[in-house]
């Protein structure tokens, strides 16, 4: 399916036609719950949508912009790794995992993704501009040539992530201290 427009379509009570959806657009749906497995998102738009606890298994998501969206509890991880590239503006991404996928010049605006698991991701030159990530977990991550001048409440040890050439700004620094208990005034 091309070009075509989803408006307020609750996908709770019918769900989506399992297809190929290149450059459509998804305005203020409710797929809360549903079962996206197995289909493919090209060059598409989600704005004002509640994708809360979503499956994603095999999904294909490809330049995917997600804008003002609800994304509780997102299992990216079982998403399909060949071309997976979303970006995500004004968006609650909390409890969502991320856990070992590719996603190398991310692009997080204005979001908030507290409690999401980036273990072992490769967030190489991502961005995460004025985003909150209360309790994200980086493990094992790179985040070398990332941008986080502008995020908030990270916690990040340089000990066990990759932070080479990372852009953080003074504020931040509290938040690659974190692990010796420092008091920071």
């Amino acid at each position: 399916m091309e070009q075509k427009t989803f408006e307020n379509i609750d996908f709770t009570e019918k769900p989506l036609t399992k297809d190929e959806y290149e450059n459509c657009t998804f305005i203020k749906c409710n797929f809360s719950h549903s079962n996206l497995s197995g289909i493919d998102f090209t060059e598409c738009e989600f704005l004002g949508c509640d994708l809360s606890l979503v499956k994603l298994k095999e999904t294909g998501l490809k330049e995917v912009k997600f804008k003002d969206s609800k994304m509780l509890g997102l299992r990216f991880d079982e998403c399909k790794e060949f071309g997976l590239s979303f970006s995500f503006d004004n968006c609650i991404l909390n409890y969502s995992s991320f856990y070992k996928t590719k996603l190398q010049k991310i692009i997080f605006k204005n979001s908030q993704i507290r409690e999401v698991d980036f273990t072992e991701c490769d967030l190489t030159a991502a961005v995460f501009d004025k985003c909150d990530l209360s309790a994200a977990k980086f493990d094992h991550t790179s985040i070398e040539k990332a941008d986080l001048r502008t995020a908030f409440n990270f916690s990040i040890n340089p000990e066990t992530n990759k932070v080479k050439k990372a852009k953080f700004s003074l504020l931040g620094l509290a938040g690659l201290l974190d692990k010796y208990n420092i008091d920071i005034s």
